[in-house]
Parts: C-alpha cells; structure tokens; sequence
C-alpha cells in the first residue's frame, strides 16, 4: 500500500527524474536515426516493387507493426545473441541500451517505411513525367521534384511517430536502462508510487507538447510555398 498523497512531493521528485531526462531523449533521437536509415532501405523494394524483397519486407513491416513493442524488446535482447554466439561473436558485455536502441529502430523503420511509401506515392506522377520530358534524370527528378513534395506529404505523420516513439521509450526500462522510468522504479521504495508517476507524467507530457510545437512550425515553414496571396478574393499567385 502506498502512503497519503503528499503534493508537495510532486515537486520534490520531478528533478529527480529529470536528471534521467537525457538517457530518454538519447534512446529517441538514436532510435530515430535509426529507424529512419533503416526504413529508407526497406521502402524502397516495396516501391520498386523487388520480387522476392518486397514480399519479405511486407512481413517483417507485418510483423513490427502488430506485435507489441515490449515483446520486440525482449526477442532482440535475449533472441539475438543466440545466432550471433554461433558465429563466435560475444555480445555478453553489450550494454542494453545498445539492444533496447535496436529495437526501437527496427519498430520505428516500419512505421517509417510505410510513410516514406505512402508519400512517394502521393505524388503526382504526372509531375514526374514532366520531369522526364525537360530532360532530368530519375535520380534528378527524385530529388528535384518528388521528394521536396514527399518531405511535405510524410511530415505530419513523422512528427506523429516520433512522439509515440517517445512514449514507447518508457519501456526501456524493462531491461534494466535506467532512463526516466527506471529512475521512477527506484523511486518507488518510498511507497509515494501516485505522486512519482504524476511527476513522471508531467514531464512526458511537457516534452510532447514541445515535440508537437516544434513540428507544427517546421510543417507550417515546409509548407509556406503552398500559401498564395489573395488578391480581391481570388488567390493570386505571387511572384
């Protein structure tokens, strides 16, 4: 049983955990840059549509996206260094930070890769062929033309992704990374379990608003070239 609610304790134990604060973001951003590395690479068989990587990358997206995330965590930390010690490679004295950042970049590459697909394909090919027709290249008329648009289309839904990504962080801790959570758990010896947890929430909460801030302006800039001027009720088109 935990003891009477003490507010004041709210306060007491929020820097306690933001001291951990930094362990949380490094677990994000690392997973991120993973995840992104790795869902650019899986994108493109499905886009190009590769006969036999295509169908090995719609299971694997299959399979991360509908197991939960916890269960991933636990295959990679005690699955993968089963194969790896048949080919004489030691991992015994790998951090798990290092397997909990893997995780979440193959959970995150997933999702990703279905965002980079789905804006890519929003593109208007008809764009692409007039790319073609004033003599760009494929590669050039990717870069130039489809993927400024694609950047535009994917954004909302990557800002989305990472801020669940953040969320899913929390659960780093279920293999001893001593992030926010873990510094919480060890909190917990003083039975205030209502109070370590607001104070928890509290900060989750303020990162996220801050994350969706931040995305909202950097969407808001990527898209400033969609904004036309309005002339007399009629959209102008500025110079």
């Amino acid at each position: 049983m935990g003891k009477a609610f003490d507010f004041n304790l709210i306060w007491i134990f929020l820097p306690k955990l933001l001291v951990y604060l930094h362990i949380t973001l490094f677990i994000l951003m690392a997973s991120v840059a993973v995840g992104m590395i790795v869902g650019l690479l899986i994108a493109l068989p499905r886009l190009y549509r590769v006969p036999v990587l295509n169908r090995l990358v719609i299971i694997y997206v299959s399979f991360m996206r509908g197991t939960p995330i916890l269960i991933q965590l636990f295959l990679v930390y005690y699955a993968l260094p089963e194969p790896l010690k048949r080919l004489h490679v030691d991992v015994r004295d790998v951090p798990a930070l290092v397997f909990v950042i893997i995780t979440y970049g193959l959970h995150f590459g997933a999702y990703f890769s279905e965002i980079v697909r789905a804006a890519v394909g929003g593109v208007d090919r008809g764009q692409v062929e007039a790319a073609y027709s004033v003599g760009m290249s494929g590669l050039e008329a990717f870069v130039r033309v489809v993927l400024p648009q694609a950047l535009t289309i994917a954004f909302p839904n990557f800002g989305n992704l990472v801020v669940s990504s953040l969320k899913d962080t929390s659960l780093a801790f279920s293999l001893g990374v001593m992030d926010m959570v873990g510094r919480a758990e060890t909190l917990g010896t003083t039975h205030h379990y209502l109070e370590i947890y607001i104070a928890l929430a509290i900060i989750y909460y303020a990162i996220c608003i801050v994350l969706e801030k931040g995305f909202a302006a950097a969407e808001r800039r990527l898209q400033r070239h969609e904004r036309r001027p309005v002339i007399g009720g009629v959209i102008g088109h500025s110079a």
